[in-house]
Parts: C-alpha cells; sequence; structure tokens
C-alpha cells in the first residue's frame, strides 16, 4: 500500500486506508512523541478530522510505502523520518485496542493475525456466555 502524504490530507483518510487493509489494528496521530518501547499519552492524540498538516513538523508531500512484512517499528520511524508524523499503532483485541508499543518489533501482518485471534476468542467466549 502506497500513503499520500500532503499538509491537505485528512488523518481519518489515513486511517481509512490503513484500517482496510489491516482490519484489526488501526493508527492514530499524536502532536508530540512518545518514548521508544513507551505509550501515548492519549490528552496528546490529534482528532481525525485534522489535516497532517496541523500535526506534523515537515512540511513536505511524497509517499509511504507499507507493506506487511514491516515492523510496528519501522512503520512509526518512517511516518517521523520522512513526514514529521508521530503516529501509533493499535491491535484489536476483543473490543478494546491496545497501544502495541511492547510488540513494536512484530510485523504489520503478525500484529494483524493476533488481533484477528483474540478477536474471534473474545467473540466465541461472548457467544458461549449468551447460551
Amino acid at each position: 500500500m502506497k500513503l499520500t502524504i500532503n499538509d491537505s490530507r485528512k488523518i481519518s483518510s489515513i486511517q481509512k486506508k490503513f484500517n482496510d487493509e489491516f482490519p484489526y489494528l488501526k493508527i492514530e496521530f499524536f502532536s508530540k512523541p512518545h518514548k521508544i518501547g513507551g505509550s501515548s499519552p492519549k490528552k496528546l492524540m490529534m482528532e481525525s478530522s485534522k489535516t497532517l498538516g496541523e500535526c506534523r513538523t515537515v512540511h513536505k508531500s511524497g509517499t509511504i510505502s507499507i507493506v506487511p512484512q514491516m515492523t510496528v517499528g519501522e512503520l512509526e520511524q518512517n511516518f517521523k523520518d520522512m513526514f514529521g508524523l508521530w503516529v501509533q499503532v493499535f491491535r484489536k483485541s476483543g473490543r478494546v485496542w491496545l497501544e502495541t508499543s511492547v510488540t513494536d518489533n512484530w510485523t504489520l501482518e503478525k500484529q494483524n493475525t493476533k488481533g484477528e485471534e483474540l478477536s474471534k476468542t473474545f467473540a466465541e467466549k461472548k457467544i458461549i456466555k449468551a447460551y
């Protein structure tokens, strides 16, 4: 997947394309970086209605390539280095979204597969409880 990055692009459009490719992952944008292996404070999360220009420090246009074999850490670093954007990937686990900061060395594919497994397990347990 290739994403076009420019100042007028809405965060929500990047999030939608990313989630279409990785349905059990989501990407959030922050106004400041988080520490390596650390979590990002929710108060620094940018609203999805904002443009990329409103939350970045490097105002150049271009494309970013995202492939299933890249790690979460590589993806986050690429956004920072290429476009001055601080992003954090979250993985679905049942009904909640967990930051992947502890597993940033996992590939996007592995994160997405784990999210699918956890969500299916949660759904199965919920069905069993309903009976």
